[in-house]
């Protein structure tokens, strides 16, 4: 009889430790999916700034052949303060 409540008693014991580190692993996995969520966000904005650069790019290559703009020297630019 000892022998059937030791056996019951791990058993009861292993579901309930089969049942705490099944909801770390579920926390684990919610933290890791927040952090790829926000990689998303940041890989989006990357690729924003990226097409505006390029278009920057566009813009001033078109400046220079079409309208023959150049950038003034080092020296002469004047910088406001907002």
């Amino acid at each position: 009889m000892g022998a059937l409540f030791a056996l019951l008693l791990a058993s009861a014991l292993a579901a309930i430790y089969s049942k705490y580190h099944s909801r770390q692993v579920f926390i684990e996995i919610q933290k890791q999916e927040k952090i790829l969520d926000q990689y998303d966000v940041e890989w989006g904005q990357l690729q924003l700034e990226l097409t505006t650069q390029a278009d920057q790019s566009k813009i001033e290559l078109s400046a220079r052949e079409q309208l023959k703009l150049v950038m003034p020297e080092r020296d002469k630019i004047i910088y406001l303060k907002p």
